[in-house]
């Protein structure tokens, strides 16, 4: 059984990548996918933490994540990797409570399931950069 988190990371996914598609920053995108794909409680209210943020803080997630991919633009990236890296990286950045490593393995997952084949590494190559280049240790996160 996949847990409440993932399930969560999934459907924040789904959602970012709706809003990103159609170019709706708004809350009527979250809103309209919640009236057509319901879901547990606990999954809706972790995805929704991570859908507000990555959206609050998306210009600096962008930052972070353009300075990671030394060498590519982040319009060239494939639409589903950036936004499990921008969910990550949030993670990585605003959410102490999350474990580094947790984090980080999560966006491997969840780019194995709905990325390219090249995607899990990918994105762990791109997450360990950012942690690396943030200063972030695992043994500074409290344990959950």
């Amino acid at each position: 059984m996949v847990s409440v988190r993932r399930k969560a990371r999934e459907l924040a996914l789904q959602v970012l990548y709706q809003m990103e598609i159609t170019g709706d920053p708004s809350h009527a995108g979250p809103d309209s996918f919640w009236g057509h794909f319901p879901s547990r409680p606990g999954a809706r209210d972790y995805a929704q933490r991570l859908i507000v943020g990555t959206v609050e803080h998306r210009v600096k997630i962008d930052g972070v994540i353009e300075t990671a991919v030394e060498n590519w633009k982040l319009g060239r990236l494939s639409k589903v990797d950036l936004i499990i890296l921008r969910l990550a990286t949030y993670e990585l950045l605003f959410c102490p409570d999350i474990p580094l490593n947790v984090s980080i393995d999560e966006a491997i997952e969840i780019g194995d399931r709905y990325g390219s084949v090249d995607s899990p590494a990918f994105i762990n190559g791109v997450l360990d950069h950012i942690a690396d280049a943030n200063g972030l240790k695992e043994s500074e996160w409290p344990e959950p």
